[in-house]
């Protein structure tokens, strides 16, 4: 199942008709000509006066992922929520991240929607892999010249992984900042809470000898890598060797498409298999690919065999790694080169999760093994046919 790009006016679709209280310090400025006549704060580059119109629209777009436990009012400095009563013993679970410089190439390209899915992405994909669901969110979006338009879409894609992961968008910050970012740039970071069962939190100490791991596939590139995509993507458009527009015929769609399509929220899928299977531990594959990751939460002797063929690659990597010869060994610590989730689960019920992923429209391969940990072995371990059968 590929994930959908979605086009600003199909998110404004989503959010329309609706208001919440989104508290913001700055507001977008009139002009970036000064104006003698204007306030001298808005001559600087801040205009509050314009301030009233563009709070009401992020309003709107946030009330549209609201849950039952909400309990803010319009015009609070901070967001209220009530823990699900549902919990016998709830633990808390808090996250942040941000979107990375894939930021640079939404603004190189001129469409931020799927940034701010990203945004949410990367904080509840970390949630849920122990074990959490998903609460509440609240971002951070910072500009030099504050641009409605920009933010709106921003804030527009936020809204809508809130949607994917089933959490609300609480509140945020948006804050103008005259001299730090260049105009059209952005800056968005996402902030999320969730909460679990204080028995059921996981953290890989279950993960035994003998467990298979199940990789889910990603939608491409997620937010990981991009400072190195975009030296591919900037030597290659120095040398006219493609466009930002191109349809790529590997890629099955434009070279800006497939670089924007936004990090795959896994929320919902994780929470179904949570409650009917016993997983010993989960992965978000971020930053770091399999190596920075895998090993996180591998209890000591213990390792993890995985083997790198045995799973489709989404065709953007391929397109990237001849680009710039980067070597096998690379790809997989830089990138999720298809895998945007591992799952340690017993062996006898692998086959089982792997049909309910499925049918939940996931993409899972078995892709390697645990085993004991000998002296001077790896955490990780790439083998051909270390999946199996």
């Amino acid at each position: 199942m590929t994930t959908e790009i979605l086009t600003p006016a199909k998110l404004a679709d989503l959010t329309a008709g609706r208001r919440f209280p989104y508290p913001s310090s700055v507001s977008p400025a009139k002009s970036s000509d000064p104006d003698s006549s204007a306030p001298a704060y808005a001559q600087a580059g801040v205009d509050l006066d314009s301030d009233e119109g563009f709070v009401s629209e992020i309003k709107e777009i946030a009330r549209s992922t609201f849950r039952p436990e909400v309990l803010s009012n319009i015009g609070g400095f901070a967001g209220l929520f009530k823990t699900p009563e549902r919990y016998r013993e709830p633990v808390l679970v808090a996250g942040a991240d941000g979107v990375g410089t894939k930021l640079l190439l939404a603004a190189k390209i001129g469409r931020y929607d799927t940034v701010g899915i990203d945004c949410v992405a990367m904080v509840v994909n970390d949630l849920v892999v122990q074990g959490a669901e998903p609460l509440v969110f609240l971002d951070y979006l910072a500009m030099g010249e504050q641009d409605p338009e920009i933010a709106a879409s921003t804030l527009r894609g936020v809204a809508e992984g809130c949607k994917r992961a089933g959490c609300a968008l609480l509140g945020g910050e948006t804050a103008t900042m005259p001299g730090v970012y260049p105009k059209g740039e952005v800056e968005l970071v996402g902030f999320g809470v969730g909460v679990c069962e204080r028995d059921k939190v996981l953290d890989g100490s279950a993960i035994r000898g003998g467990d298979a791991v199940i990789g889910v596939g990603s939608g491409g590139l997620h937010s990981n890598g991009y400072s190195l995509v975009r030296a591919v993507v900037d030597e290659g458009l120095e040398a006219g060797r493609f466009g930002l527009f191109d349809e790529i015929d590997e890629l099955n769609t434009s070279l800006a498409s497939a670089l924007l399509t936004p990090t795959r929220i896994y929320v919902k899928p994780v929470l179904n298999l949570l409650r009917d299977f016993d997983v010993h531990g989960i992965v978000h594959v971020t930053g770091g690919g399999f190596e920075g990751n895998l090993p996180r939460i591998l209890p000591d002797g213990l390792m993890a065999r995985v083997d790198p063929q045995s799973w489709p690659r989404p065709p953007i990597f391929g397109w990237i790694q001849r680009q710039k010869e980067v070597a096998e060994d690379e790809m997989l610590r830089v990138f999720n080169c298809g895998i945007g989730l591992v799952l340690f689960v017993p062996q006898e019920s692998d086959e089982e999760i792997c049909d309910r992923l499925r049918a939940l429209g996931e993409r899972p391969h078995r892709i390697g093994v645990v085993e004991r940990r000998g002296d001077g072995d790896p955490a990780l371990a790439f083998e051909p046919g270390a999946a199996g059968d």
